[in-house]
């Protein structure tokens, strides 16, 4: 999973570095090339790097715990 997230991190760099080097040379040409950069990094990067970054976290206990911290303090005033 790491790997994947490095190699589509470069992957967005390259779009992005190729698009502003087109908007550069010749207007309005490399928009696309931009545009595919962010949807790369929308659609690709962010879904699988919270993926990693959740995967082996305690969630259910995180969440639960904050929920009786609520009740508690709702139940104080």
């Amino acid at each position: 999973m790491k790997y994947i997230l490095i190699v589509l991190l470069v992957l967005f760099f390259s779009f992005l570095g190729y698009g502003s080097y087109l908007n550069s040379e010749i207007a309005k040409s490399g928009d696309k090339w931009i545009g595919i950069g962010v949807l790369i990094i929308a659609f690709g990067i962010m879904p699988l790097f919270i993926l990693h970054r959740y995967k082996k976290s305690k969630l259910k206990e995180f969440l639960n715990s904050q929920l009786d911290k609520n009740r508690e303090k709702s139940e104080n005033q």
